[in-house]
């Protein structure tokens, strides 16, 4: 589990509550007015502007891997694939097949060296895979974005629908603060919906595709030089381009250790 955005976002619950709770009352906050504003007009303005389609795919797919961590490391992804090498130079592809390995997609990589697919097809299977992972995940990412993009604007609609009310009620004052509420309350859920979960989701979904598919390129020319039969050593070395400068030394050095 992720644990930064599960922190961020309890942390950020637990800052609005106890500032609600220091002024009054919590019920004071709930209005089913405001909520119909932002959460009905967001969802009507993403309808408008995703498939349906990619909405039901990539709201669910985004919500999981905002919360969860990848298995293994860069590091870790190298070491493992330096592993994999040396069984393929002792004992051939063959010996891949009863090999495990925490990561599906190295996983997938793997199975089609020891089946002995030739390299321009598993090439060609493992980018598609890729490329399919990262567009839904990057579909994932726009539609977080967009909600966090418009339910601010949908806050101040709700804040004008209410000011429009009031006014419409000035000779009646008994509806003038419940109209002036959900004016006010329109804008304040809009704007926690906003910056509080929904451009904080986009942005961690955005980072995490980055990452992704740096992770699954190394994989990708990982097993494409096990096809090929490179030695462990080599292996390692070309997969090192993928680790941060910094930390290339050190991994170079445990290794000769």
């Amino acid at each position: 589990m992720d644990i930064s955005t599960a922190l961020g976002l309890l942390a950020g619950m637990i800052v609005l509550v106890t500032l609600i709770m220091m002024g009054g009352d919590i019920g004071m906050f709930l209005d089913s007015h405001a909520f119909i504003v932002i959460f009905g007009g967001a969802f009507a303005a993403t309808l408008i502007r995703f498939p349906l389609s990619s909405i039901f795919h990539g709201l669910p797919l985004g919500l999981k891997f905002a919360f969860t961590l990848r298995r293994m490391t860069q590091r870790e992804l190298i070491d493992e694939i330096s592993n994999l090498a040396e069984i393929a130079r002792k004992q051939g592809p063959i010996g891949l097949e009863k090999v495990d390995t925490a990561d599906s997609f190295l996983a997938k990589g793997i199975r089609l060296v020891a089946d002995g697919y030739d390299v321009d097809f598993i090439r060609d299977n493992l980018e598609r895979d890729r490329d399919n992972f990262l567009t839904h995940l990057d579909e994932g990412q726009k539609i977080y974005r967009a909600i966090g993009d418009c339910a601010p604007a949908f806050g101040m609609v709700g804040t004008l629908i209410g000011m429009v009310q009031m006014f419409a009620n000035m000779t009646d004052p008994s509806k003038l603060g419940p109209y002036m509420a959900v004016a006010l309350l329109a804008t304040f859920y809009g704007a926690a919906v906003a910056n509080l979960f929904c451009l904080p989701i986009a942005d961690k979904l955005h980072g995490k595709l980055v990452d992704e598919e740096i992770n699954r390129t190394l994989i990708i020319d990982g097993v494409l030089m096990i096809r090929d039969s490179k030695s462990p050593s080599v292996v390692r070395e070309m997969l090192l381009a993928y680790v941060p400068e910094k930390n290339r030394e050190e991994m170079a050095e445990a290794a000769a250790a």
